[in-house]
């Protein structure tokens, strides 16, 4: 009992050494995230045009309730 749970030991630790030698235990999913998260500032901002106040306010005339 003690030889088969020392060849199943050295058995896991093997596959183990050959997972992290080939690279089975390489993060695929974080490096795509990484974009997502990236904090630098911009070089340029874009020429946007932010509109107004007083063009973003609803006139008293509209009423947005249904009848």
């Amino acid at each position: 009992m003690i030889g088969i749970s020392l060849m199943m030991a050295l058995g896991f630790l093997g596959a183990f050494i050959w997972s992290m030698r080939t690279g089975q235990q390489d993060d695929l999913y974080t490096p795509s995230l990484r974009m997502l998260l990236d904090d630098s500032p911009p070089d340029e901002l874009p020429n946007v045009v932010i509109p107004s106040e007083s063009s973003r306010r609803i006139s008293p005339k509209t009423s947005t309730t249904a009848v």
